[in-house]
């Protein structure tokens, strides 16, 4: 199961064998994803490469929705405008910001609504891009490398919890296995390999069938929103929103779901082989939103609602916002909405520290049912 390396060892692929030689040779494919993505000035999201970006000839790896246009952002502020006002708040924050579009956009249309706005990003390079995007809003926005005890404000992450790193679970033959990472000795390198061992970890479902069967468990997730819920009720209040590609629990352990949803983008183009070009592309994972509204319910918060990106946006006013546009700009926005693409793929939960009020992206089509 080894995988060829055509390309001499880089320093991050030697760090990750060191780590696996360290702990005896085999580290969970948690451990080898956070590494690839964030190990510090050497991870996907913290080195230099370009990573967002419209078209592979730019060199970036994929583009997300506020990139495609800035009606994302403007419809977006919608909802985060409604959630200032009804928890008495002014601090918009936003964990994995990217390039910043997000952050123009909802600091272009909120105005005033802000008083500041928070990012936590790991990425000092994409800090830098996101500084010189939000250069005219120099007095509002600050980064932050560590979550502070409370926080206050409407909380906003745009393809957030799929970067998070998951542990791989195998059944084969009816006995469960977690997977993990080796070295494996190649004739011009070192590589990286596959390999199984016994566990008492179990999916949060039973998997009907005997066939063997790939799939993840989000505990870091999880657990980054159990935090979030905890410092959002050691403030004044305020709410979340999370929108990503993935499905509830039901969907997501589903028998015929037996590959697993780990996926890499690099220049535009998805494979599932995370063991190669290490640290040069993303590794993502859908998001199991029943794991995610369980561990914000369990800390405290309520569920506003669970949708579809396509009707979240909709009810927040999408289609009338699109009629002032061009053609083209139209067409890049209908991509948010159409159904073979984001619009059914991503969904949108969101969460509140009250229940009082409820949010306008979920004034139609909310699933909160069947997570």
């Amino acid at each position: 199961m080894s995988t060829p390396n055509p390309h001499p060892p880089s320093e991050l692929t030697l760090r990750i064998h060191q780590a696996i030689a360290h702990a005896g040779g085999w580290i969970g494919f948690d451990r080898f994803m956070a590494m690839a993505l964030y190990q510090p000035g050497l991870g996907y999201y913290t080195n230099a490469l370009q990573k967002f970006g419209a078209m592979p000839s730019s060199g970036s790896d994929f583009v997300t929705a506020p990139g495609m246009t800035p009606l994302f952002g403007q419809t977006l502020a919608a909802q985060v405008r409604q959630a200032l006002e009804a928890t008495g708040t002014d601090e918009v924050w936003e964990f994995g910001a990217g390039t910043g579009a997000l952050a123009l956009q909802l600091l272009d249309t909120l105005g005033d609504a802000v008083r500041r706005y928070t990012i936590i990003d790991l990425s000092g390079t994409l800090r830098v891009r996101q500084a010189d995007t939000l250069l005219k809003y120099a007095d509002k926005v600050r980064w932050l490398d560590a979550w502070p005890d409370a926080i206050e404000g409407v909380v906003v992450g745009n393809e957030v919890l799929d970067a998070m790193p998951v542990q791989l679970l195998q059944r084969t033959q009816g006995v469960w296995h977690e997977r993990g990472v080796v070295s494996a000795g190649e004739v011009d390198g070192l590589g990286f390999a596959w390999q199984d061992r016994l566990t008492d970890l179990r999916p949060p479902v039973d998997i009907e069938g005997e066939h063997d069967y790939l799939t993840e468990i989000h505990p870091q997730a999880e657990a980054f929103i159990a935090s979030l819920a905890e410092r959002l009720q050691a403030g004044r209040g305020g709410a979340a929103f999370f929108l990503d590609y993935g499905f509830p629990e039901g969907e997501y352990f589903h028998p015929q779901r037996h590959m697993g949803t780990v996926m890499c983008h690099q220049l535009h183009q998805a494979d599932d082989n995370p063991l190669v070009a290490v640290g040069q592309k993303d590794i993502t994972a859908h998001v199991n939103f029943t794991g995610v509204a369980l561990a914000a319910q369990n800390a405290g918060l309520h569920v506003l609602g669970y949708a579809s990106q396509a009707w979240f946006l909709l009810s927040l006013g999408l289609a009338d916002r699109m009629a002032a546009y061009s053609l083209a700009e139209r067409s890049q926005a209908q991509r948010l909405v159409n159904e073979h693409e984001m619009g059914e793929l991503f969904k949108v939960v969101g969460f509140a520290t009250s229940s009082d009020w409820a949010a306008q992206g979920f004034a139609r089509g909310d699933r909160s049912h069947r997570l």
